[in-house]
């Protein structure tokens, strides 16, 4: 009798210390959706508004190349509001906005820009305010490109000189998942900032790609043995992911591609970006998923 009471009473602790143990790793499993979904996100979105938008120089018959970049911003509102969408009230503090560099003469560019700096907290967030930022964003940016196309006034992209001195203090806050989306056909040139040290640049064009004798099926080689690329910028930008959308080859090198994509690899690993994708040019209902994947990974 002893021994059969013995055996039930083993049987129960058992049942017990397992019943514990699987409400433990539930609990676990609740607390990382909570802390995952509650992480504030700074979005930025960085436009190349070169002449890779215009009409006349770069017409593309499936779909133009602002309207390519629409739809991206289109996917990366969706996704900030998703992730504001599955936070409490009390629990949202997230942040995107909208930068040029450098930034357009064009004043009404400039303003409509301000506009786009979107900062959603408990005390300001309301159904109504994250239900508008969609539409906010996509009539606003539709105003900027129309207007930068209307113009026809192209005075270059300067993306190295936005990470050289201007990303750490302006897409990164401490106690944020700090997301820079930059859209560009890959190509970098200002005429202000054209820096040469050895075969390290601060641009990167069709030209230089071809004078650097990167045109043949040994580029990669020559790439590394030389030591081609960007110029490094002294920023630790551990604290930042980046997702480079649009890039477009010129078609005259079989090998532009890779190249640029090579470029653009090596210049973000030495800022110490743990994430980052580099993305072709593609229609949006291509591009939609890899950019809420991008942006709501860790959801």
């Amino acid at each position: 009798m002893r021994k059969i009471t013995l055996r039930i009473s083993m049987s129960l602790l058992l049942i017990l210390f397992f019943s514990c143990k699987e409400d433990s790793k539930n609990d676990e499993k609740e607390t990382v959706v909570k802390s995952s979904v509650s992480e504030n996100y700074n979005i930025s979105i960085l436009i190349d508004l070169s002449d890779r938008i215009s009409l006349k120089k770069n017409p593309n018959s499936t779909m133009e190349i602002y309207q390519r970049d629409l739809g991206y911003i289109k996917s990366v509102s969706e996704a900030f509001t998703q992730h504001l969408k599955s936070k409490r009230m009390r629990q949202i503090d997230d942040k995107m906005q909208l930068f040029f560099n450098p930034e357009p003469e064009n004043s009404e560019i400039n303003s409509i820009s301000k506009e786009l700096r979107i900062s959603v907290n408990k005390d300001n967030a309301s159904k109504k305010l994250l239900n508008s930022i969609n539409n906010t964003y996509s009539s606003k940016t539709a105003s900027i490109y129309e207007s930068a196309i209307k113009d026809d006034k192209y005075i270059g992209s300067d993306i190295w000189n936005f990470f050289d001195s201007k990303v750490q203090d302006q897409c990164i806050d401490k106690g944020f998942r700090n997301i820079l989306v930059i859209l560009t056909d890959g190509y970098i040139f200002y005429e202000g900032t054209q820096i040469k040290e050895g075969n390290l640049s601060s641009y990167l064009t069709p030209q230089l790609i071809k004078q650097n004798g990167l045109n043949t099926n040994d580029w990669q080689k020559k790439f590394n043995k030389e030591n081609f690329g960007f110029i490094k910028t002294n920023a630790d930008l551990s604290n930042l992911e980046v997702l480079v959308l649009g890039i477009n080859p010129s078609k005259n090198n079989p090998f532009e591609e890779k190249i640029i994509k090579a470029y653009w690899t090596k210049w973000l690993s030495e800022m110490h970006i743990k994430h980052f994708e580099i993305k072709n040019a593609d229609l949006p209902s291509n591009m939609d998923k890899i950019i809420k994947d991008f942006i709501l990974e860790k959801e």
